[in-house]
């Protein structure tokens, strides 16, 4: 059991229950699973761009990533449907809390000039998103070996009802908000 979830079993679970007053530990919200994204507009031209993204996304998570088609064509943008435009990954369980961990105790803080995550980039059903503008705050990732600066967007499925415990939830795993 990674460090993470014994401290959502020992602190943040029981810090839940009394803040809310849930009457089941069944209501008590969890971490679902992490989607990590990188969508990569120059894809269509060059495809070996994918397969770069793919190796640090999966140097970042530890897992295999899946690439992501295009679901409509849109003319604008010179898109078909059925290309690559991307890869994503699904941590669940260990690799899940394992990566949060990182993300909040050794990669958020290498961002420069960080003040902390927005705490208001939820979707109103419990889920929060988090855009990150490169890949190199990861420590796994070589800064001599990288071909181009990637974003990547972070969504946080939780089992919370509201924002509001949802936001506790991630905050008591400490998630590093900005302090309003």
């Amino acid at each position: 059991m990674s460090r993470m979830q014994e401290k959502y079993k020992s602190e943040v679970a029981p810090a839940l229950m009394a803040k809310f007053g849930y009457k089941s530990t069944m209501q008590i919200p969890k971490l679902e699973k992490i989607v990590i994204n990188i969508g990569m507009s120059d894809a269509k031209e060059n495809p070996k761009v994918i397969e770069a993204a793919m190796g640090d996304l999966a140097l970042i998570t530890g897992q295999k990533p899946v690439i992501t088609k295009a679901r409509k064509s849109v003319a604008n943008f010179k898109l078909r449907e059925g290309m690559n435009i991307g890869c994503k990954v699904t941590l669940r369980a260990e690799k899940m809390y394992e990566f949060l961990d990182r993300l909040f105790s050794i990669a958020l803080p290498r961002v420069r000039d960080f003040k902390g995550i927005n705490p208001n980039s939820f979707d109103g059903r419990g889920n929060y998103s988090l855009g990150i503008k490169e890949q190199l705050i990861f420590p796994e990732i070589d800064y001599d070996k990288i071909d181009k600066i990637r974003g990547m967007d972070i969504i946080m499925v939780t089992t919370a009802k509201t924002d509001e415990e949802a936001r506790e939830l991630l905050s008591l795993m400490g998630a590093p908000f900005v302090r309003s």
